[in-house]
């Protein structure tokens, strides 16, 4: 038997196969990814744990550069240009670096990804941007380090950092706005092509925004015409935009279409909002 294996060893090592072994990294790497209104953010980074160790003060010093995480630089990528704290950075990779302190972390965008830790020469010229965020003091300690995408709106979102009992949260905005109207009036521009959800989702999307509400009443009852009174989350948003627009005859019609639909397809949520609205406008 062990001749045999012997033999075999000698016969992995005559095809040039090395042995390789394979234990859990101290600190794994996550990535995460996540869709914000139009634009793909991708967040990689690896994880370290507390271990019983006093992080913030200790582990990562007050007022000195941090990589922000373990390994390799943390990195943020953005398909577009955004805006972070009010201050613009255009699309692609960063680096993310912090200064934490106990009431206020500094978070600097660096362009340069290519770093084990804190780069070694600091190149200012690097720098797409750099914010001030106040810490908040969390009630329960997070035992590894996190990353989060929080908050998402439309618009914009949060980039969450939490570890220990601290979370600091960054706010950026993405150019949602511009892509939505851009798509909006290259497709609406071909009205011979147009389908019932094209109507709906150029009529739907302005009403969320707060835009030029007749123009959205014109699509999505246009919507629901094409569509037969068959979509109840079409007439759900229609009897929305009547009331937004102070016709609440309307919209109590549309409602109770929307009503009657829900119950023929066996949705409660939009048989519940239905009746919600109603009785609403019914004490109006």
């Amino acid at each position: 038997m062990k001749k045999l294996v012997l033999l075999s060893f000698v016969a992995l090592l005559s095809f040039g196969v090395e042995a390789q072994i394979q234990t859990p990294a101290p600190s794994p790497f996550s990535k995460l990814e996540q869709k914000v209104g139009l634009t793909d953010v991708t967040v990689e980074y690896s994880r370290p744990n507390m271990r019983g160790r006093k992080v913030f003060g200790e582990l990562v010093p007050f007022g000195e550069l941090w990589r922000t995480g373990a390994n390799k630089n943390s990195i943020i990528t953005f398909s577009d240009d955004v805006t972070i704290e009010g201050k613009a950075v255009p699309a692609g990779s960063y680096a993310i670096f912090t200064r934490p302190n106990e009431a206020v972390w500094e978070v600097i965008f660096y362009s340069d990804t290519e770093n084990w830790g804190t780069p070694q020469e600091w190149d200012a010229s690097k720098v797409a941007a750099t914010v001030k965020v106040e810490t908040y003091t969390m009630s329960e300690s997070i035992e590894t380090f996190t990353m989060t995408i929080d908050d998402l709106y439309n618009n914009g979102a949060t980039l969450g950092i939490l570890w220990e009992n601290t979370y600091v949260g960054v706010k950026f905005v993405v150019p949602t706005v511009e892509k939505a109207l851009a798509s909006i009036q290259a497709t609406m521009a071909n009205t011979a092509d147009l389908t019932a959800n094209d109507y709906f989702a150029a009529g739907s999307y302005y009403f969320s925004e707060g835009m030029n509400m007749e123009q959205a009443k014109e699509w999505v009852d246009k919507a629901v015409e094409m569509d037969g009174g068959k979509a109840y989350w079409m007439m759900r948003t229609q009897s929305l935009i009547h009331a937004k627009l102070g016709d609440m005859k309307g919209a109590v019609e549309a409602a109770k279409k929307s009503l009657v639909a829900a119950q023929a397809a066996g949705n409660q949520d939009y048989v519940k909002m239905n009746k919600d609205s109603l009785k609403e406008w019914a004490e109006m």
